[in-house]
Formats: structure tokens, C-alpha cells, sequence
């Protein structure tokens, strides 16, 4: 495997371990799981800043449960998460064996068992949401996420062989639902900034050339001065609300903002 892929899956490993263990990892831990990388000192540090970064302790003492609630989640989802986890503690109890045995008739396909595996794992949901907070998706929305994942995959408990495997998978599918969910949001605000800096960039340019001409300057000056599409600047146009001072609003335009 590639050195810098190897270090990327390594320091994402990291990562979720320490998200699992209350936002922290030691250091031994850390040296650990880059041995195999033979990471130098300056890059050793470079990674424990990026974790702390994600608010992830890298040695010391570890932090408490109370410590890493109020340090992971804003007062907005601890109000969510508690009142949600209320409403949860509402649901019926299951033993083991009810477990197992409601397990059995869901892979059987009985609805009425794969309603009540569905209530069982809700509280799951909830700890699964807490690795994958502080990456840009708000806590509802994943919980939400592995809610929808987790009533699909009880659905589909006829693909395992033994009640045993059942587990794993239901798991399995909500974590990978938020990961999903994650990688898409990110994906969406990365478009958004880019969008945002060709905006930017089309306002400068007409900015300066508005100066330079001492008017408002038309989109076709700006295209052939700065070469950039006709599309671009009625698109950034649109994008600002129609608040543009130093562009005639061209024809297409006009009436409508």
C-alpha cells in the first residue's frame, strides 16, 4: 500500500478509536499505530495537532465522561440528545434471550419483530452518532441517518446465516450511513466554497474594471477583459441577490431580481 494512502487510513483509524474512547488517545497508543509508517518527530507532531485540532486529547490524563460531554457536544445537542434519550428510556426493556429471539423471527421476516429489533438498537444510534460528531453534520441529522439505516437493515437479516451476525451488520449499516452522510455534506460545502471564491474573484475583477472606467461596466466588457464565460458572471450575478454596483444588469436579467 501506497505510504501516504497507508497514513491516511492510519490516522482516520486513529481517529475513530479516540472518538470511541471519549476523544482520547495516548501517546503510546498514537506511536503505536504509525510504527509501521516510521513517522519522524516533526510529522508525529503535525498528526497530534490535527487531532487536537478535532478536539481529540493526545496524552496526559484522560478526560472525564462529564469532561469529554462538555467539551464534544454544544448545549444545543446535549438539550437534543437528552430529551431524545428521555423519550428512548420510554421503550421496553429486552433481555438477552427476547433479543435473540426477536433476532431469529426478523430474519425470518416477521415485521412485527423487526419493529421491535429497530427499538432495541435506537439507543445504539445514539452512541454510534457520538463518533462521528464535530465532522460537519449536525448530531439530529445523523442520528436521523442511522435511524433510516437502521430500519432498512433489519429488513434484510435473511443474508445472515446465524442470529450472531446480526449484530454486526445492523451496526455496520448505521455507521456507514453517516459516514455517507458526512462525506456528502463535506462534498456539498466544498462545491458551496467554491462556488463562493468564483463569485468572489468575477466581483474583483469587475470592481477594478469599474474603476478603471469610471461606470458601471456591461457583462460583455467583463468577459473580454477578464475571460471568463457569460454564463459565470450572470450565474454570480444571480448567486449575490442581484446586488451588484458595478455591472449593468444584463437583459436577461432585468425584471426579475
Amino acid at each position: 500500500m501506497d505510504k501516504e494512502v497507508l497514513f491516511a487510513k492510519t490516522l482516520n483509524e486513529v481517529k475513530k478509536a479516540a472518538k470511541e474512547d471519549g476523544n482520547y488517545v495516548s501517546e503510546e497508543d498514537l506511536k503505536e499505530a504509525f510504527k509501521e509508517l516510521e513517522l519522524d518527530d516533526s510529522r508525529l507532531i503535525m498528526v497530534k495537532e490535527y487531532l487536537e485540532a478535532q478536539k481529540i486529547k493526545v496524552g496526559g490524563e484522560k478526560p472525564s465522561a462529564d469532561e469529554t460531554a462538555e467539551e464534544e457536544f454544544s448545549p444545543a445537542d446535549l438539550n437534543f440528545l437528552q430529551m431524545y434519550l428521555d423519550e428512548l428510556e420510554l421503550l421496553p426493556e429486552y433481555n438477552d434471550g427476547e433479543k435473540r429471539a426477536y433476532t431469529m423471527q426478523a430474519m425470518a421476516g416477521d415485521k412485527e419483530a423487526q419493529k421491535k429489533l429497530t427499538e432495541m438498537y435506537l439507543k445504539d444510534v445514539v452512541q454510534i452518532s457520538k463518533i462521528y460528531n464535530n465532522q460537519g453534520v449536525l448530531i439530529e441529522d445523523l442520528i436521523g441517518e442511522g435511524n433510516l439505516a437502521l430500519a432498512g437493515a433489519v429488513t434484510m437479516l435473511d443474508s445472515q446465516e446465524k442470529p450472531e451476525d446480526c449484530e454486526g451488520m445492523i451496526i455496520k449499516y448505521v455507521m456507514d450511513a453517516m459516514e455517507e452522510l458526512i462525506k456528502e455534506n463535506n462534498d456539498s460545502a466544498e462545491v458551496s466554497d467554491k462556488a463562493l471564491k468564483r463569485v468572489n474573484e468575477i466581483f474583483e475583477k469587475a470592481d477594478r474594471l469599474s474603476k478603471e472606467y469610471n461606470r458601471k461596466i456591461t457583462v460583455e466588457e467583463l468577459c473580454e477583459e477578464s475571460h471568463v464565460s457569460r454564463k459565470a458572471v450572470v450565474d454570480a450575478i444571480r448567486i449575490s441577490g442581484f446586488k451588484i454596483d458595478s455591472i449593468e444588469m444584463p437583459n436577461e436579467l432585468k425584471g426579475i431580481e
